[in-house]
């Protein structure tokens, strides 16, 4: 198969896990090629994702490695084959390489859990208050990379009302909600749809008041990515720039699930959470 020469972010993840058993194995490269009967220029295109891989290579490479987890290796394989042509591709060369990313990662995980300080979850935004987000951004954008922006959003919201969605967990801090983008109506009906979404059965969104005796985290909003098995877990993190930078080693991954844990429990319950949000909406 040719190499792909714009590798998604689950391509390169997939070569990233692989160049990690090899050297939890202990091989170099050239070590590793001579067990899988490669030349090392292959092995170095399948760990940065430029190389087709079929699930049965996928499985020969775990077994040279010695990785004895078949629960990754299964997962490993269903990452296997050329990029799924989801509706995010329409997006490719419209936006930065790396949003387009996100939806693809947020497509195939298991469950999402989002932590915000100063923004409401984009996938729990209204369009109106989306819009008055990205008409904020300095330097401004034009209006069609506005609308670009936002109907990206709008469609990446979609997994939430799917056939066997992921589940949401989002945790808000109270500056969030009383964040005014958009004006008074816009800020109200932003909060109707809150309450609203956090009735699915998927949805959780609870809120940390300004009364919290400690609020565990620097300010900066993230959304942790369940993966099928937490080897394959991602941290996003936004960036003052509008980007977004992903995080997968084994710390970074056990530091944020614990930032997370922190953060739930100075969280109001979610029944007081809808409390505290019915009672903000009356305010506005």
């Amino acid at each position: 198969m040719p190499p792909v020469s714009n590798p998604t972010l689950r391509q390169r993840r997939l070569g990233a896990e692989l160049r990690k058993l090899r050297e939890r194995a202990g091989f170099t490269v050239t070590q590793a090629a001579s067990h899988l009967g490669v030349n090392q220029g292959r092995v170095s295109m399948i760990e940065t994702g430029r190389s087709p891989l079929s699930a049965a290579r996928v499985a020969a490479m775990a077994s040279a490695y010695d990785c004895a987890d078949e629960d990754l290796v299964t997962a490993l394989s269903a990452m296997t084959g050329r990029r799924v042509r989801g509706w995010w591709e329409e997006y490719r060369e419209h936006l930065p390489a790396a949003l387009v990313d996100l939806a693809e990662l947020e497509h195939h995980a298991t469950g999402l859990r989002v932590a915000l300080a100063m923004h409401i979850p984009a996938l729990l935004q209204t369009t109106d208050h989306a819009r008055a987000l990205f008409r904020a951004v300095v330097p401004p954008m034009r209006q069609h990379e506005i609308e670009h922006r936002l109907t990206h959003r709008i469609k990446r919201q979609d997994l939430l009302h799917r056939d066997n969605p992921p589940s949401y967990s989002a945790i808000i801090h109270e500056s969030a909600l009383r964040m005014g983008f958009g004006g008074a109506e816009v800020t109200r009906a932003q909060l109707k749809h809150l309450l609203d979404m956090s009735e699915l059965p998927n949805v959780t969104v609870r809120v940390i008041p300004f009364g919290a005796e400690f609020y565990p985290s620097t300010g900066q909003s993230f959304d942790y990515v369940q993966g099928p098995v937490p080897q394959l877990d991602t941290v996003q993190l936004d960036t003052h720039h509008g980007g977004c930078g992903f995080l997968d080693a084994e710390a970074q991954l056990g530091k944020y699930r614990a930032v997370l844990e922190h953060m739930e429990s100075c969280a109001l319950d979610n029944t007081a959470s809808r409390d505290f949000i019915q009672n903000l909406t009356r305010e506005m």
